[in-house]
């Protein structure tokens, strides 16, 4: 793993990024997670977040403590990576259908309301915002990518895992990688 590059775990709210995290830290990455959001039943290993990422827009200078480590970044945010640096990002895809349905049970726990934008309005806004920052990723010189399944990791957790180390360089302990994967967490299945 190159000490200079920002490894970035993206992709859709629900769509496996804690997972990732957790298999990366698993394998002997260095993450950047501040640990502010604590674990819950939606998240019972954590969230893996860096609340500065939030800011990314205003403020990048928490960059330089990124290099060399993993940090979560939700899809919405990639776009104001400053090119200074060079990244490697791990984007995880999960069906519409299944980040909808954990989406919506995160906010009935939370008790939040569900039913301001119906479910077909959502997947559309989704699956517009992923057509275009696939095509802003493929346009950055400084950014590579590697798209990784949810459902691929659940079914193959050793194949994708060692997808993953070899896109990082192949430093990574695969079998503790592995051994982060938790099916039972897969609970909004279609």
């Amino acid at each position: 793993m190159a000490q200079d590059t920002v490894t970035i775990v993206s992709g859709l709210p629900r769509s496996g990024t804690s997972m990732m995290m957790s298999m990366l830290q698993a394998g002997g990455m260095p993450i950047l997670a501040d640990n502010i959001r604590e674990a819950d039943v939606d998240n019972p290993k954590g969230y893996y977040e860096f609340q500065r990422v939030k800011q990314i827009e205003q403020d990048c200078s928490w960059l330089e403590d990124a290099k060399g480590r993993a940090v979560k970044m939700i899809s919405a945010l990639l776009q104001y990576l400053p090119p200074g640096y060079v990244y490697r990002v791990i984007f995880m895809q999960r069906r519409i259908d299944e980040i909808l349905a954990s989406q919506r049970l995160m906010l009935i726990r939370r008790g939040e309301p569900t039913d301001s934008v119906s479910d077909r309005e959502l997947a559309e806004v989704f699956r517009k915002h992923l057509r275009q920052v696939g095509r802003w990723l493929d346009e950055q010189p400084n950014i590579a990518v590697l798209y990784v399944s949810y459902q691929r990791v659940l079914q193959d957790p050793l194949g994708e895992a060692k997808r993953v180390n070899q896109f990082l360089g192949s430093a990574l302990d695969v079998d503790r990688m592995v051994s982060a994967v938790d099916t039972s967490l897969y609970r909004q299945r279609t």
